[in-house]
């Protein structure tokens, strides 16, 4: 039997943004007019992490889920991997925040107004300043909202999720870091989850459709495609960005 979302419920899946707010608004509108056309009276956003990092506008991406909710919709934002270096690093973490430097933090910083030298990432205390300068910029309802992010959501015969889920193990037993960080082993893992996992964390030219999950991370900062899977009953519809 095919997955089905629940009934009268049209689900809107975004995958990994990393601070494309561009691309963002393109899918956006794309939804509106997809939702104008459908009889469901429940419209539910999920967005699946990564809002952040590598892209030019992490804080407008923020600001723009944080905020944009047109009537009728309901929103759900779950946790990625980067909104976790995120705020370890905004609490002053050294070790997360190195790794977020390293894959994107420096682009993430940047656009709340923080320059990072290459003088302050070669030493501790200059990551420490960095942390702390961020710690500085980052707007109050921003940090409320990033700290108020789930880790995953179920919906009908759908379980969403950043990262993915660790095969074997019951759902609401699963890890929380297993969630926003596994990979290979849920990746290859042919294993019935109990649910059809619809994730983001692992980039593919295209979306992944498999048995037991749907990928949906189309590398959007460089390819410029950004993918929402549209679910309604049993149907299943990909919206995305155009390359121009």
């Amino acid at each position: 039997m095919s997955p089905r979302a629940p009934d009268g419920t049209v689900i809107y899946a975004i995958g990994d943004i990393h601070g494309r707010l561009d691309l963002l608004d393109e899918l956006h509108r794309r939804i509106l007019d997809d939702a104008a056309r459908r009889s469901a009276q429940r419209r539910l956003l999920i967005y699946l992490g990564d809002l952040v990092s590598r892209g030019p506008d992490s804080r407008g991406v923020i600001e723009r889920v944080r905020t944009w909710l047109p009537p009728g919709f309901e929103r759900v934002a779950l946790k990625g991997n980067h909104e976790d270096l995120l705020l370890r690093a905004h609490a002053g973490e050294f070790a997360a925040a190195r790794h977020w430097l390293d894959y994107g933090g420096i682009e993430a910083l940047a656009s709340y107004g923080v320059t990072v030298s290459d003088k302050l990432v070669r030493e501790e205390a200059g990551i420490g300043e960095l942390c702390h300068r961020f710690a500085a910029a980052l707007p109050a309802g921003q940090l409320e909202f990033l700290e108020s992010l789930r880790l995953s959501h179920r919906a009908g015969d759908y379980y969403f999720v950043h990262g993915g889920v660790r095969p074997g193990v019951a759902l609401d037993e699963q890890n929380p870091r297993d969630l926003i960080w596994i990979r290979k082993t849920f990746l290859n893992s042919e294993a019935d989850h109990g649910a059809v996992v619809v994730h983001g964390h692992s980039i593919s030219r295209r979306p992944e459709l498999r048995p037991n999950r749907i990928g949906i991370d189309t590398g959007a900062y460089h390819s410029g495609v950004l993918t929402c899977l549209a679910l309604d009953g049993a149907e299943q519809v990909f919206l995305q960005t155009e390359v121009v």
